[in-house]
């Protein structure tokens, strides 16, 4: 795109720079063996310097460069000056050079809202199961999720790879697509639901059963249960729970949507990403590639009764 490029494009661009910093921060930190580990409201529950550091870095690039937008982060940090180093001011080449869909092609900073998940996966991070985490900046508009981007900072961890090979950042928006993987479906006929690894209860398992799987995946991180979707490793994401906070869901939800997913709390409604919102997602998630309807279907009538929006 020559010129000058809309206002959406580059926030898209910048949080691509951004993500991609905070997995360098992510892995550094890691590889101090310095993790500075804080219970927030319990052992399932923690922070890290990795969080810390990560929302630092990306809140105040995003402050910096687009001072009128509202971010939202996952993180309760105190009022400090945060150290040049954590700036990131870059954006990506590629990004500016794409067309922006027309709806939000005259969009303002001011009616952008920014939600940011340092590291989703935090207690996974702390466990050494490295492929469970990422890094979440969604951008919303007039309450939906318009575009995402989603850095796993130890893709082909296990292969060894030097850190150079290390890493990769996945974004999308509805209306121009997705980028930065292969998109691939489970085979027809098969259900492969993936839940949660570590906050499981009866409503959760319930909820599972009854969409009659053929296969289950307990692993952490929202934003690693998205990328399961559209990488065909799971074909919905089940989580009939409280637990979930917007900023999980927003990135993902709009790199889901750019595919021709679907992500609605589990009675089938959409969630809502404007500023004032409520930040836990009160009636669960349910996520799909394909056949939303089937899943929605399921969700048995105790557990819609348990879960109120």
């Amino acid at each position: 795109m020559s010129g000058n490029p809309a206002v959406v494009m580059r926030l898209v661009a910048s949080a691509y720079a951004m993500a991609e910093k905070a997995g360098v921060i992510v892995r550094r930190v890691l590889q101090s063996g310095e993790l500075g580990i804080v219970e927030k409201t319990g052992a399932n529950d923690l922070q890290t310097l990795a969080d810390r550091l990560v929302q630092q870095s990306i809140c105040a690039s995003l402050s910096k460069s687009f001072p009128k937008i509202t971010i939202i982060g996952e993180e309760d940090l105190p009022e400090e000056a945060v150290k040049e180093d954590l700036i990131e001011s870059g954006q990506s080449e590629d990004i500016l050079q794409k067309s922006c869909p027309a709806e939000y092609s005259a969009l303002k900073e001011e009616e952008l809202v920014v939600w940011v998940d340092p590291l989703d996966g935090t207690k996974e991070y702390t466990e050494g199961l490295l492929d469970h985490v990422t890094v979440l900046i969604g951008i919303a508009y007039g309450g939906k999720a318009i575009a995402g981007v989603i850095n796993q900072p130890f893709f082909n961890y296990q292969l060894g790879a030097e850190s150079a090979d290390m890493g990769r950042t996945l974004w999308g928006m509805p209306g121009l697509g997705a980028f930065g993987f292969e998109l691939q479906e489970v085979p027809d006929g098969r259900r492969i639901v993936t839940t949660t690894r570590s906050h499981s209860n009866k409503l959760v398992t319930d909820t599972v059963d009854a969409m009659e799987p053929h296969d289950v995946i307990r692993v952490g991180g929202a934003g690693n249960k998205i990328i399961q979707l559209v990488e065909g490793k799971a074909s919905a994401y089940v989580f009939a729970s409280l637990g979930t906070k917007k900023w999980d869901t927003c990135a993902p939800e709009a790199i889901l949507h750019a595919v021709g997913g679907k992500l609605t709390d589990m009675h089938g409604s959409a969630l809502c990403y404007d500023a004032n919102v409520k930040h836990m997602n009160s009636a669960g998630v349910l996520a799909t590639l394909r056949n939303h309807q089937y899943y929605a279907s399921r969700v048995p009538q105790s557990v819609l009764q348990a879960l109120k929006p």
